[in-house]
């Protein structure tokens, strides 16, 4: 089943993340390549592709896992969430509906 990852960054938490970045995109790397991720990315802090120093707001990851448990521990090992990056994470079931 997919699920939604949804995270929400700390104030001012950019130098953490971008020291987390390449451990966090090692995972979701091992995702893909185990064809198990839908869609992956952060949520720009301004209207803009490239934030600069205003850096992002949250994350969003839908992947397939066993079930909510595995989705759960999975997104606890986040390296972002180890580094102090995000201040909630919440992990819902997901069903995608398009494309289809």
């Amino acid at each position: 089943m997919l699920y939604a990852i949804i995270a929400v960054d700390h104030p001012a938490s950019l130098p953490q993340r971008q020291a987390a970045r390449p451990a966090h995109l090692e995972r979701l790397q091992a995702l893909q390549e185990a064809g198990r991720l839908v869609l992956a990315g952060p949520h720009p802090a301004i209207d803009s592709p490239d934030p600069g120093e205003a850096g992002f707001t949250g994350s969003l990851i839908v992947a397939e896992f066993d079930d909510l448990e595995a989705a759960e521990q999975w997104a606890a090992a986040d390296p972002y969430r180890q580094a102090g990056v995000y201040r909630e994470v919440l992990v819902r079931p997901f069903k995608q509906v398009f494309p289809a």
